[in-house]
């Protein structure tokens, strides 16, 4: 690493830590003077009325040096947009002039990382995965197959590490020996929740667990919904399994419409309190409903390429018949024989007709003549 890169990364991993994310005045400075330069002008205080609000309380406070040697004995590393495993691709998102418009939509100034895998890689081919930390077990159940399928088809699959679909999530594209990204609200120093501390680890043994606050940096509230908007940037869709009328998922979602992502919903019981707010997104046209993996991959992937395959359809023995022909067929018993004046009354064919349908639908296999009359014939795995 030469002088000027160890220079930048100091610099970043200094205005990481000196405002809170999303900070678009001091993504602005950055923007317009370089990450070194901004860095001295925070630093010094020689800064705009706006910047100054977003990093006053903690401009003194510069421990790049330090957080920089603890990620590293944590097996981790600084990621920064001058690096080649930025994700800059997904993160163009963040450039358009409809996020510009709105400060909630910044990109990071940098990404604390932990993991295998390289973020622009992960990031080509991913999908979100998101829900309710208290899921029920159909909704635990089709984030782990969503997870497990997406993972098998070669997608990231990126979620929260939270309990519940974020979890399920995880641990489904890890059955499956594929690639997965936690985004975590808090320092890589910190396991959130404690309980999937493990978890954590095996994501980081694939895929990457990533963090837009420095070792140390505790999960406060505000920051879930903050880091909500990097787990849609980061993936091409968004499906949310399971959520409440009030819930960080729908949050989720709602930063995913606003960054030109796909936003897709599963629906579940319509007693479920924890479906109202899928059912809330397909109601209100925000959402895409989908039911399986393919029509996943169907949303977000190559058009004309991936598309679903169609669901299988039981098939009946009278699908094909005309009404006239289906008309004489249903008024046949289903064990004793007629003779065609008998089936004129119930078919409401006239004879004639009845005596024209009868040997078209022998051909078909679906009546026989014995010397008692006409009676039925069941083709074998027919309806």
């Amino acid at each position: 690493m030469t002088p000027g890169q160890r220079e930048l990364r100091r610099a970043r991993a200094y205005l990481s830590r000196v405002a809170e994310p999303p900070a678009p005045a001091l993504c602005e400075l950055i923007s317009d003077a370089g990450p070194v330069r901004a860095a001295q002008l925070v630093t010094a205080g020689q800064v705009s009325a706006r910047v100054a609000a977003e990093t006053a309380a903690r401009r003194a406070d510069d421990r790049a040096e330090t957080d920089l040697s603890a990620v590293a004995t944590l097996g981790g590393r600084l990621v920064i947009p001058e690096d080649a495993e930025w994700p800059a691709e997904a993160f163009t998102c963040f450039t358009t002039p409809g996020a510009q418009a709105d400060d909630r939509w910044r990109a990071p100034v940098a990404l604390w990382m932990r993991g295998a895998g390289r973020l622009d890689e992960l990031a080509e081919r991913a999908v979100a995965v998101v829900g309710a930390r208290a899921a029920t077990g159909y909704g635990e159940h089709v984030a782990a197959e969503f997870g497990y399928e997406l993972a098998e088809g070669g997608f990231a699959v990126i979620s929260g590490a939270a309990f519940g679909i974020d979890g399920a999530a995880h641990r489904g594209a890890l059955a499956a020996e594929g690639s997965t990204v936690a985004v975590q609200a808090c320092g890589l120093d910190r396991a959130y929740p404690a309980g999937h501390q493990r978890l954590l680890d095996r994501i980081a043994g694939s895929g990457a667990v990533i963090s837009e606050y420095p070792p140390g940096g505790w999960p406060a509230r505000h920051r879930f919904l903050v880091r909500n908007r990097l787990i849609a940037a980061f993936a091409a869709g968004t499906v949310v399994v399971e959520a409440g009328v009030r819930s960080g998922a729908r949050r989720t979602a709602a930063a995913a419409a606003a960054l030109g992502r796909v936003v897709m919903a599963v629906p579940g019981p319509v007693t479920s309190a924890l479906s109202v707010g899928c059912h809330l997104l397909v109601r209100e046209e925000q959402a895409v409903l989908v039911t399986r993996p393919a029509e996943v991959v169907e949303a977000v992937g190559r058009i004309g390429a991936d598309l679903a395959p169609l669901l299988s359809v039981p098939r009946r023995c009278t699908d094909g018949l005309n009404p006239e022909l289906l008309a004489v067929y249903e008024a046949m018993p289903a064990r004793s024989p007629r003779h065609p004046e008998q089936l004129v009354r119930d078919s409401g064919v006239p004879l004639h007709r009845v005596r024209s349908a009868l040997p078209l639908l022998e051909l078909q296999g679906l009546v026989g003549c014995g010397t008692s009359g006409w009676h039925r014939v069941v083709p074998d795995g027919a309806l």
